[in-house]
């Protein structure tokens, strides 16, 4: 079942810092819908964050992203529950930890004095513009993204949005992927955008299906074992 507004935030948002979200309410429902496509998201963004943050969300990706939308029109977005809940989690750790830390950082470098050459105190200030761009972003995100549940996919003999499926190629090894929005990818967690050449040739297809995929080294030919949504 689909969402377009989604009020995570009622119960774990206690602190000041986090009100905004008080006020945004879930639709309400709709019937179920097979996301088999989504309306050609972005990429998701790559590589800015450093010390410990995730990788993904460059310094003028997230600035770069509004602008686009405001010209050409936004695109429809979609999560899972579970890479929502991430996303949540993770803001509010910046929010809450990681913000105030680095703030305070700053604030005691600036103390020791001439700040053109204090190193401590340009390295912050960089942190500090780097989290708020990852807050925006995330914030954004997660008010306009359209949260999907992959256990209340009516049809679920196929691949869909939020799938989890189980493939073997032509020498029998089996790999397990669930197919995902753009902001959510982990190659290593088994989590592969819709847009990936693999999601978008399993789209609609159903156990005992095969499909051809290009990588770098060829073709590769995949059969679907299994499918789940859970």
């Amino acid at each position: 079942m689909v969402n377009n507004r989604w009020a995570l935030y009622q119960q774990s948002l206690s602190t000041s810092t986090g009100a905004h979200f008080r006020d945004i309410l879930t639709a309400p429902t709709r019937p179920p819908v097979n996301v088999s496509r989504a309306s050609s998201p972005h990429q998701g963004p790559r590589g800015a964050i450093q010390g410990g943050m995730r990788q993904d969300v460059p310094p003028e990706h997230d600035d770069q992203d509004e602008e686009a939308e405001q010209e050409g029109g936004a695109h429809r977005r979609y999560l899972t529950r579970a890479g929502a809940e991430r996303m949540h989690r993770e803001l509010l750790r910046l929010l809450n930890e990681e913000r105030p830390k680095v703030t305070a950082e700053v604030s005691a470098a600036a103390a020791q004095g001439d700040r053109s050459e204090n190193a401590e105190y340009i390295y912050g200030k960089k942190r500090l513009r780097e989290i708020d761009r990852r807050i925006r972003f995330l914030q954004k995100r997660l008010d306009t993204a359209t949260i999907v549940t992959p256990s209340e996919q009516a049809d679920q003999g196929r691949v869909y949005f939020g799938a989890t499926v189980t493939l073997e190629d032509e020498d029998g090894a089996k790999t397990t992927y669930q197919i995902v929005g753009s902001d959510e990818i982990d190659t290593q967690g088994g989590r592969i955008s819709v847009e990936s050449p693999i999601g978008k040739a399993l789209l609609r297809k159903a156990v005992g299906d095969t499909v051809e995929v290009m990588r770098p080294r060829g073709e590769i030919e995949l059969t679907i074992v299994s499918i789940k949504y859970v």
